[in-house]
């Protein structure tokens, strides 16, 4: 492992993440030409096949297991394999965590939505919101839509550039996508929709798993400059938020600014009671353009902190 390490920081890791980035945002992929989003129309074309509705809970689960495996495990061999036959190994790194990463995504989609709730065009953020998001939001008033829309900045961000970057910190670029490849089987098989609730439990375990560490850390570099009364807030209502991962930092950000997150939330007509975290803000367009500014400054930091502890990696330290 000791060897792997060594051999991947010396082949210009660090280069390869900052020229990553820089080419992203200058060059971004289109969406609808991204293999992500090929990746999705399969994951979902092949849970329709072997999600049987009429199997018993437990043959659902084991067959989402086998589907999971089924994508992860041979994609993990063929970057494997095409690693050792690759040209030059920082140009296949450069490539990987490319694919990978997707910051201009989220801007992209956070301006949309600054848009509409600004002229609030509850029928264009609807739309807009719609291809992110797995709960229904025809229902969502002007409030939810603000709610969802910020809760969506900050999970995008966090888990399409903070979780990738972590990981590719880890693991290279294999590392870094594999992490989104997960990711995006979790939300396209997510256990929230009624038709998927056993059969994406072990994609939503797997990524989960791979999801905890960079949330946790992430949300803790954002309460830096928070008031003591706010990360005392976060604490006590993270209990009390249903996904264990991402409680602190959405609990963190809500209590920060002073925002109301959560509530009830709608997934193919069936109704989630979800438990009311922050403030008694609602989030505007205003509020995402904040929330939108914070987040990059907490990327920034992030990237500096870690450049500099893959650099005394490199040098032995």
């Amino acid at each position: 492992m000791n060897s792997f390490l060594e051999s991947f920081y010396a082949n210009g890791a660090l280069l390869v993440m900052w020229g990553a980035l820089i080419f992203h945002l200058l060059i971004p992929i289109p969406q609808s030409a991204h293999p992500i989003y090929y990746w999705r129309r399969l994951a979902i074309a092949v849970a329709g096949k072997v999600n049987q509705p009429t199997s018993t809970a437990p043959q659902q689960a084991f067959s989402g297991l086998l589907a999971w495996a089924l994508f992860i495990l041979p994609t993990i061999a063929v970057l494997l394999a095409m690693q050792s036959l690759a040209w030059q190994a920082q140009f296949y790194q450069l490539a990987l965590l490319l694919l990978a990463l997707d910051w201009r995504g989220n801007e992209t989609l956070t301006q949309l939505l600054i848009r509409g709730l600004s002229k609030e065009d509850k029928a264009y953020v609807r739309t807009t919101l719609q291809t992110s998001v797995n709960r229904e939001t025809s229902p969502l008033s002007l409030i939810g839509l603000g709610k969802a829309s910020a809760e969506t900045l900050i999970l995008g961000y966090s888990r399409r550039v903070i979780g990738v970057l972590f990981w590719y910190g880890l693991l290279g670029g294999i590392g870094a996508l594999i992490y989104r490849l997960a990711m995006e089987l979790a939300r396209s098989w997510s256990p929230a929709q009624p038709h998927y609730q056993h059969f994406g439990k072990p994609a939503l375990v797997a990524f989960s798993l791979l999801d905890a560490a960079p949330q946790k850390l992430f949300a803790l570099l954002i309460m830096i400059g928070a008031s003591r009364q706010s990360i005392t807030s976060a604490i006590e209502q993270s209990r009390t938020w249903h996904n264990p991962i991402t409680n602190w930092l959405l609990c963190g950000y809500a209590n920060k600014f002073g925002l109301s997150f959560g509530g009830p939330a709608m997934y193919d007509s069936t109704k989630y009671q979800r438990a009311r975290i922050g403030g008694k803000i609602v989030p505007s367009a205003y509020h995402l353009a904040v929330l939108q500014k914070d987040i990059a400054w907490r990327i920034y930091i992030w990237l500096m902190l870690q450049s500099t502890i893959m650099m005394m990696i490199h040098k032995g330290f």
